[in-house]
């Protein structure tokens, strides 16, 4: 699964490497440790335009009686997408990229679970697939939420967690999220484990608690000379 992860960057860098057009998250800082029901940017397509808009962590479906399913659902798995019905009609219309620039999973061991930090190698963002849907409460208050596709883990990280998040090549970006002119069962063919190298590190359990979000929540536990450079 993908319980946690970062968007340590700035806007205009993100904006830069993913070609957005429009950005209406008016509220967003960096993150160190973004957990479910927190609000971060995602991107989504409309009309032939690249869009941000923040969304809350946790997929409430249109048809839910409350926000409180939310946390239930912050992951979908890759092999049932088309099969589970509070999925199946956002593949056709509602896709779309979770921001983020790295992720933690938890390894199970005798003394506890251990965390780890995964990322790219060159500290590039890992557009992560989602979807995404609108709901409305009672009193007509309006709620934009997300899930994170999940798919079988790279080998090289197999040891650490059974589940990753689905990381879009950048070249299929477009093709994922610009739903009217990508059928969806040509964009789930993209649903994959990320074929490039990943890094991985031991971070603290200092991670586990949503409420630390500084940069010790991504310093690795292996090299304690990168206390030295902040």
């Amino acid at each position: 699964m993908c319980g946690r992860k970062t968007l340590t960057r700035d806007m205009q860098s993100i904006i830069e490497e993913l070609a957005i057009e429009e950005w209406y998250d008016d509220n967003f800082h960096p993150s160190f440790n973004i957990a479910p029901t927190q609000t971060s940017p995602i991107l989504i397509s409309h009309g032939k335009s690249r869009i941000v808009k923040p969304m809350k962590w946790g997929l409430i479906p249109s048809w839910s009686k409350d926000e409180s399913i939310g946390p239930k659902m912050i992951n979908a798995r890759s092999e049932t997408l088309t099969e589970k019905p509070s999925f199946q009609n956002l593949i056709n219309q509602n896709r779309c990229v979770v921001i983020a620039d790295g992720y933690f999973e938890w390894k199970r061991e005798s003394d506890g679970s251990q965390p780890y930090y995964i990322f790219h190698p060159e500290n590039k963002l890992l557009p992560m697939a989602g979807l995404w849907t609108t709901w409305e409460s009672s009193t007509s208050k309006i709620m934009h939420s997300y899930t994170v596709i999940t798919t079988s883990p790279q080998k090289e990280i197999r040891h650490i967690h059974n589940r990753m998040p689905v990381i879009l090549n950048p070249m299929s970006i477009d093709e994922w999220i610009f739903c009217d002119t990508a059928p969806s069962n040509q964009a789930i063919t993209n649903l994959v484990p990320f074929s490039k190298p990943l890094t991985f590190n031991p971070v603290s359990t200092f991670v586990n608690s949503p409420n630390n979000n500084t940069i010790d929540c991504i310093r690795s536990t292996q090299d304690s000379s990168t206390l030295e450079l902040f």
